[in-house]
């Protein structure tokens, strides 16, 4: 019987011996887990597969937006979109910045310009570019911009533009009031230096970048975001689990992917361009320079409020929100929230970050409910079928939204023009913003929804272009808003 008890002793103190043998072993397989092996579901690796130290890869960018998986009806939209958005390129090969095209030699004529015109009316202006030796230009592809105003009645219009992709452009006016008219003209973009974009939007999308702060006690570390992540290194995967839209981190080297307290934008990249490239984006050369007129630049056109709102201070940043304010008078609550990542403000809080379609899809809605929405700014870095998806899941939920409350009101503030200089144009430049813009309005054309047209509004102004028009511009902007909530009838 001793000897029973003897050797039950002796195996339970090898039972003990082995437990804690096994859990140093384990807690040293968590200690090295970012050098050994990738598992779970917050972590994305090259195929799925894990790598171990002695198995190290070499991967190409994971980029989210081309992991989605699209019907046949959405693939067929999306190429119909892009399709919309093309642009003409120049001839093939290498050329030279002399042969590019020269704001200062090109010029622009009225046509008809001593004609008659009366409120109403169409105007006609011929733009002719040439190069920086002052020969005509033989293709298109040129991004300008046009407008006529007129300073005195502090009235503007943006124009149609057609590339007829021999260098000639023309501009067709709307003639909206009486008065001397004056017609301006800009270069914005040589077409050269739009292949230049065109490439940074589908090879450098990490061009602007972004950080998340994990921490778990006093230890905290900082990792690069975004929807496109380059190298070999494991990856925390914070897709909406609902829209599916993609989020990417690095993962910390000792805290896991549920740590994550913040998101912040981290900075832009430098040195984007070849010394060539960059002679393409000059301030004072070819980006948002004028075009002249070669004759008469103007003709002469005949006749043909804020409630008592108080913001409730909610103690939330500067930008970023959640802002609310209140009319008891009028029995009006207005709310705003910025949209879920890419997002370039300063630090938001991970519990803030919030997609539009979630929202949209925790709405009632009925005929006292008016929503607005703006979204393109941030997505200017990335290809278009990032801000396709994003637009595609808000649409879905807006047709929600709309099919169990039809009377609710739904207007989308479209882009605006702002300042350009050369490294502005490689990262927000018009003509992302333009491309942008256009889908946007493509996508939600035949929905019951109304539009803002802030790019008009900024364009056709007198005042100096700017990301955040001037508050002239936003009272235009709040008064088309309004005249869709409060119409003259009701």
């Amino acid at each position: 019987m001793w000897r029973d008890s003897f050797r039950l002793q002796i195996f339970c103190l090898l039972m003990a011996v082995l437990a804690i043998v096994v859990l140093v072993h384990n807690f040293f397989q968590l200690e090295h887990l970012d050098d050994d092996t990738i598992s779970g579901s917050n972590w994305i690796t090259e195929n799925n597969v894990q790598h171990s130290q002695t198995t190290k890869t070499t991967r190409k960018p994971y980029c989210g937006y081309k992991q989605q998986t699209l019907s046949k009806r959405e693939q067929a939209e999306q190429e119909s979109l892009l399709a919309a958005i093309q642009w003409p390129k120049p001839p093939s090969g290498k050329l030279a910045f002399l042969q590019s095209t020269d704001p200062a030699h090109s010029d622009f004529v009225i046509v008809k310009p001593s004609g008659f015109f009366r409120v109403g009316d169409q105007l006609e202006v011929l733009v002719r570019m040439k190069d920086f030796q002052g020969k005509p230009k033989q293709y298109g592809g040129d991004y300008l911009q046009a407008r006529i105003h007129s300073p005195l009645l502090k009235a503007g219009a943006t124009g149609r533009i057609v590339d007829c992709r021999n260098g000639l452009y023309k501009v067709f006016f709307t003639l909206l009031w009486p008065g001397e008219v004056k017609v301006s003209v800009s270069l914005v973009h040589p077409s050269e230096a739009i292949q230049v974009l065109l490439r940074l939007r589908e090879e450098r999308p990490d061009r602007v970048y972004f950080k998340s702060s994990f921490k778990s006690g006093r230890y905290s570390e900082t990792t690069e975001c975004n929807v496109c992540l380059p190298g070999d290194l494991p990856v925390c995967n914070f897709t909406d689990l609902y829209t599916g839209e993609p989020w990417f981190c690095y993962k910390p080297r000792k805290l896991s992917c549920a740590s994550r307290i913040s998101h912040a934008k981290g900075g832009y990249q430098k040195g984007l361009l070849t010394q060539e490239e960059s002679l393409f984006f000059q301030s004072d050369v070819n980006i948002k320079r004028p075009i002249f007129s070669s004759g008469p630049d103007s003709v002469i056109v005949k006749p043909k409020a804020f409630t008592d709102l108080v913001e409730f201070n909610l103690g939330s940043p500067k930008n970023v929100g959640p802002f609310m304010s209140v009319d008891l008078k009028h029995n009006i609550l207005l709310k705003f929230r910025c949209h879920g990542p890419p997002i370039r403000f300063s630090t938001v809080f991970s519990s803030e970050l919030r997609y539009i379609a979630n929202e949209l899809n925790g709405i009632v809605g009925g005929r006292n409910t008016v929503i607005a929405i703006t979204i393109w700014s941030h997505f200017s870095t990335f290809p278009v079928e990032v801000y396709i998806r994003r637009l595609r899941n808000i649409r879905r939920s807006i047709i929600q939204l709309l099919d169990r409350s039809p009377k609710t009101l739904i207007v989308i503030r479209t882009a605006n023009v702002q300042e350009l200089g050369p490294e502005v144009s490689l990262f927000n430049s018009d003509w992302y913003s333009f491309q942008l813009d256009s889908v946007m309005r493509k996508m939600f054309s035949g929905i019951a929804v109304h539009f803002v047209d802030a790019w008009e509004m900024s364009l056709a102004h007198y005042l100096p272009h700017n990301l955040h028009p001037e508050e002239v511009i936003v009272r235009n902007q709040i008064d088309a808003f309004l005249s869709y909530v409060c119409p003259l009838q009701t």
